[in-house]
């Protein structure tokens, strides 16, 4: 069986049960829901004990449960084509340099993190449409300046 298959599997039988992501996430627990999420989609991978709630709730195989401990290939193809992700693809595109440009300024030469990484979101009541309100925070990794010399800073941190 490949990713993508076990992918499919999982969202048969979560439409077929009528489950949501939230009641999912609830039953398998101990993680972040976007990690869980991600995990049955293929794009992260769960640890062993989250591995065997997943394989339980979803009545898979051995074979299955290990494949969801697997380190996966992650990403989709780019730019996205699905209008929600492309939107996210547009925020960066438009708001990028001004992003970095900030945060250089406030932290110094290097970058967020996507690995040591946090991300949730909520609902929000509008007038005109409801809103998605997210929050991203990144370890901040200052680039190293390889080769620096005495008097040098080895990494970037922010001059003063």
């Amino acid at each position: 069986m490949k990713r993508t298959e076990l992918t499919e599997k999982i969202l048969d039988i979560k439409r077929e049960n009528g489950w949501t992501w939230k009641y999912i996430c609830a039953e398998i627990g101990g993680m972040s829901p976007m990690l869980i999420t991600g995990a049955l989609l293929g794009q992260m991978k769960l640890v062993k004990p989250q591995a065997a709630k997943a394989a339980e709730l979803f009545g898979l195989s051995k074979a299955e449960e290990a494949m969801l401990n697997e380190v996966p290939t992650r990403g989709t193809p780019m730019p996205p084509t699905d209008p929600l992700i492309y939107r996210f693809y547009e925020l960066v595109m438009v708001n990028g340099p001004a992003w970095k440009a900030l945060i250089e300024e406030e932290f110094g030469d290097g970058i967020m993190s996507a690995i040591d990484f946090d991300f949730d979101f909520e609902r929000m009541p509008h007038a005109k449409g409801d809103r998605v309100k997210i929050s991203m925070s990144g370890k901040f990794l200052p680039y190293k300046y390889y080769g620096a010399e005495q008097g040098i800073p080895e990494y970037g941190f922010k001059e003063e």
